[in-house]
């Protein structure tokens, strides 16, 4: 019988016979107990029961961990993971110190989910970037800005290099959501036209739940390449249905928001490589944000690294750009990519936006180091012959 196994984490302290604990996740998350139950009705439960595999003991950094592992029948759900979720986790989760760290799928059931569209390899077919990071900027200040002031922004990102520009996620469906994305494809157009290279904009796709795949065609069908998603807030099932629409040529760009009220605590919620790196791959992201090791939001750096390659490892969907975010100014270019190698983007806000000489020549400056890194130059090397990328390492020194 194919079934998925589901990894917890408890602290040794906690669980003095793991057997017993496994054995009654299995159970508890089941079909409950067989006390009471029939014979004849048992045969038939037992189809259903989830059974534990057992247990390793980890000294971890955290302190020592018992991880216990149990398998649940496929058929006890629909391959979907809200209800994956809730099956193996659901009310597990406020049983006192747990924490989900892995999630395996037999093929059968990955197969079911529509993993990221474009991926690594589209994304960089579509940009014609192959030999460094794509680098992406975020949209700042947008609020109170009508959407030809907006687009205005967008055109000096893009004249500075940028590759990728995405809304901000806190801004949402506001009056003029459609004019803007109609501004900023004639902005795309042009680049195109003058440059012969093409840009990704992300529109945070924002409507009542009812109305997202709607919403997300009519963003598309105004000019959007792309749409920025807070996957966490709008339900991992939401997020599958805009990457499994065959009718939506977009880009998924895939945003962490509400993430931290879920992975940091090491015995409660769902591992920060599980919950954005697998989850957010197999839904269908084609690019994943996640905090940092370098910012005032940040992961460790183990953790930010365990992301990246949950994202880019082989599997059975094609890989997800990593998107190591928050913090990010050009003096970190040569750190970012001896961690995270040129498989990611960079992205950047206010160490574009912030730029002395202002928004065009902060982009420049990343772009700059961006190239001359991979290059295989140091970065002061680079900034001698770059006006822009000096006065931002003066900026951020």
């Amino acid at each position: 019988m194919l079934k998925v196994v589901a990894t917890y984490q408890v602290p040794s302290r906690a669980c003095s016979d793991p057997d017993k604990k496994g054995k009654g996740i299995a159970l508890g998350m089941t079909i409950g107990s067989w006390s009471g139950i029939a014979p004849d009705q048992q045969a038939r439960q037992a189809l259903y029961a989830g059974e534990y595999l057992g247990f390793d003991r980890l000294d971890l950094s955290i302190g020592p961990v018992v991880r216990l592992k149990v398998a649940y029948p496929i058929s006890n759900f629909p391959p979907r993971l809200s209800e994956i979720l809730v099956a193996v986790f659901g009310k597990l989760s406020m049983d006192r110190e747990i924490k989900l760290v892995d999630l395996s799928l037999p093929a059968e059931t990955a197969s079911e989910f529509p993993g990221p569209r474009y991926g690594i390899e589209g994304i960089r077919k579509k940009l014609n970037v192959f030999h460094r990071p794509p680098l992406m900027s975020i949209f700042k200040c947008a609020f109170g800005l009508n959407p030809k002031e907006y687009a205005d922004s967008f055109s000096e990102q893009v004249a500075g290099g940028i590759d990728l520009v995405k809304d901000d996620e806190i801004y949402f469906d506001g009056a003029g959501r459609i004019e803007r994305v109609k501004y900023c494809r004639e902005v795309m157009d042009q680049v195109s036209h003058r440059e012969k290279r093409q840009v990704i904009y992300a529109v945070n796709l924002s409507a009542p739940s009812t109305r997202l795949l709607e919403t997300a065609h009519q963003l598309v069908d105004a000019g959007a390449n792309a749409l920025l998603v807070n996957v966490l807030a709008y339900g991992w099932n939401a997020f599958h249905e805009l990457a499994a629409d065959s009718e939506l040529d977009a880009i998924l760009v895939a945003h962490p928001a509400l993430a931290g009220a879920i992975y940091p605590a090491p015995f409660h919620g769902i591992s920060s490589s599980l919950l954005l790196g697998t989850f957010m791959r197999m839904t269908g992201a084609d690019l994943t944000l996640f905090p940092s090791p370098y910012g005032n939001v940040s992961l460790p750096r183990g953790e930010a690294l365990d992301i990246a390659e949950r994202l880019r490892e082989k599997g059975a969907y094609r890989s997800s750009f990593p998107v190591p975010s928050a913090g990010i100014h050009p003096g970190l270019v040569p750190e970012m990519i001896k961690d995270f190698g040129i498989e990611m983007v960079i992205n950047a806000g206010g160490g574009v936006h912030h730029h002395p000489n202002g928004t065009r020549q902060g982009a420049r400056a990343f772009l700059d180091a961006i190239e001359g890194v991979c290059e295989g130059k140091e970065l002061a090397e680079v900034a001698r012959g770059s006006i822009p990328l000096k006065e931002a390492l003066a900026q951020w020194p």
